[in-house]
């Protein structure tokens, strides 16, 4: 299949949670890291969370900085990347933050019709899938929109299913100075989980970020 290059970017505590048992956002990257993280959503051609994302945290997955947004405008691209969802259901509240032009969600034939006529006023909507978002479906959609480099941005769930569909690429963690603990606190990477067969990683750098660190990792097998 076609698809974009994809990468995973996610901040995470010490002990590897992304937010606290509440599943409400918690401050991990320091000031460094929120601008390198402005900085690779510039360099993206699109950013996808998931639909838990979009209702905890209600993001508006714009670029932050002026003067990035006036650079991608200069190279003759939108200011914003492409903003994408996968919502089976079409949960996203029309009053997302993340909704307007230049976003996409991705609904898959369950998705009730009301809901999806909804968010059919407020945004690009795409089904992808019967019972939940084909995620290769969706991506093969992107790259034929033009979309050659995708940012995920979690939360953990779209970030297990990209992953163990093998739709990952290189996955970026900076890693806060901080416990959240909680065996309930969403991780990385939650889902199914694995018995066997683990994906194997390479260590592509490591760099100090004020009190924490950021790791760059490489699917190995790719």
């Amino acid at each position: 299949m076609k698809r974009p290059m994809v990468i995973i970017n996610s901040a995470v505590s010490a002990d590897g949670k992304i937010s606290s048992f509440q599943h409400r956002q918690v401050r991990i990257s320091s000031k460094a890291d929120l601008g390198r993280v402005d900085a690779l959503r510039a360099e993206s051609d699109a950013i996808m969370v998931g639909v838990g994302t979009v209702l905890a945290d209600d993001p508006s997955l714009r670029v932050k900085s002026e003067k990035l947004r006036k650079e991608r405008f200069d190279q003759g691209k939108p200011e914003n990347p492409l903003r994408v969802v996968a919502d089976s259901l079409a949960r996203t509240p029309i009053s997302a933050q993340i909704l307007g032009e230049g976003c996409i969600i991705a609904v898959s034939a369950a998705a009730p019709r009301e809901r999806v006529a909804n968010l059919t006023g407020r945004c690009e909507v795409a089904q992808c899938g019967n019972r939940k978002v084909d995620l290769r479906e969706l991506l093969t959609i992107l790259h034929e929109k033009g979309v050659t480099r995708l940012m995920v941005e979690g939360g953990g769930t779209l970030n297990w299913s990209m992953v163990s569909e093998g739709l990952v690429d290189e996955i970026y963690t900076y890693i806060g100075a901080l416990i959240i603990g909680g065996k309930d606190a969403p991780t990385l990477v939650d889902g199914t989980g694995y018995a066997s067969g683990f994906p194997r990683l390479k260590l592509i750098s490591v760099e100090k970020l004020d009190d924490g660190a950021l790791l760059r990792w490489r699917l190995a097998d790719l």
